[in-house]
């Protein structure tokens, strides 16, 4: 498969198991290393200000991107500012949308919160023009790094992923 990937990060912490976790979903679903990787706390403040120009380049990179795996720590049972200043880009800005297939991922510390991708991420990232074709995955944290944390999941999505990406579907 040769789609366009990348993944978002909205960790506080650059180089975190939340980025760990997403560039695994990605290579897993894609077959290769993403072409792009935004980790949102190696961003820094160029986040607050509209008119920066790099954070307006990842937000034109990311929305033309056919696959986009977006993934934050669970922060209070939903995601964290970070990642919400870096889709507000998305909805309010006109720099444009998301146009190609999105994957809500979050790693939290226990199973209280296994729904918050599917509450609160998924429903921003169709929101904001993604199509969405899997449940969103949700990691425990102490999991991040074992590949049976994701197996089944990846077994369910793969395929629709792929099938997505492959026929063109628009989103």
């Amino acid at each position: 498969m040769s789609a366009r990937v990348a993944v978002v990060v909205g960790n506080p912490r650059p180089g975190s198991r939340t980025l760990a976790a997403a560039t695994h979903v990605a290579r897993e679903l894609s077959g290769a290393e993403p072409d792009l990787v935004v980790d949102l706390g190696a961003v820094g403040p160029g986040l607050l200000d509209w008119a920066d120009p790099e954070v307006g380049s990842l937000v034109r990179q990311v929305g033309a991107a056919e696959l986009v795996v977006v993934a934050s720590p669970t922060y209070k049972a939903t995601y964290t500012g970070l990642l919400k200043l870096f889709l507000d880009r998305f909805a309010a800005s006109g720099e444009g949308s998301l146009q190609g297939v999105a994957v809500p991922l979050m790693l939290g510390a226990g199973p209280a919160h296994a729904l918050a991708p599917e509450l609160t991420l998924r429903p921003v990232l169709s929101e904001i023009g993604a199509v969405v074709p899997v449940r969103g995955l949700y990691v425990l944290d102490s999991r991040h790094d074992d590949p049976t944390a994701y197996a089944d999941w990846l077994a369910e999505s793969r395929p629709r992923v792929r099938a997505h990406l492959t026929s063109g579907a628009p989103a």
